[in-house]
């Protein structure tokens, strides 16, 4: 059975919701998680939406409806659905210059003995998650017990 940590957290007006999230796996390897619920409101989100190579900036304050994603120190896969003023919805991944309007509220799961980065895959040219015991195993050393 694994253990997971969970996190509770919430991001003040003005911040770069992704840049802010990557910023503190990088510091704090025990945040590389899952963000499995995230709500609030962001202004003028940019959003890249799928088989598409930039982002778009959906313009005005939008709610967020969900947050989810895996976050490592590598970066972060974050799939981001809005809602505009007359409650269309719009979703992709998340990019970076999405600030944060009121408030982010979130929650990151952190599995406990794994960690979680991103390595670039030969098979989709992407960055991709990446998972591995923490802390490494080794085998044993020849002649000790085990």
């Amino acid at each position: 059975m694994t253990v997971a940590n969970h996190h509770p957290l919430r991001l003040p007006p003005g911040v770069d919701l992704r840049g802010t999230l990557e910023a503190m796996a990088q510091d704090d390897p025990q945040l590389c998680g899952f963000i499995v619920c995230g709500i609030g409101s962001l202004e003028s989100p940019v959003l890249r939406f799928g088989d598409r190579d930039r982002g778009v900036v959906l313009t005005g304050p939008q709610e967020v409806i969900t947050l989810t994603g895996s976050l490592t120190g590598d970066g972060a896969h974050l799939h981001l659905v809005v809602s505009d003023r007359e409650g269309r919805t719009r979703g992709g991944h998340l990019c970076h210059g999405s600030r944060v309007r009121t408030t982010m509220e979130l929650l990151l799961l952190c599995p406990e003995g794994w960690l979680l980065g991103r390595e670039r895959d030969a098979a989709t040219g992407h960055l991709e998650l990446t998972i591995s015991p923490w802390p490494p195993s080794h085998p044993p050393l020849p002649g000790s017990p085990g």
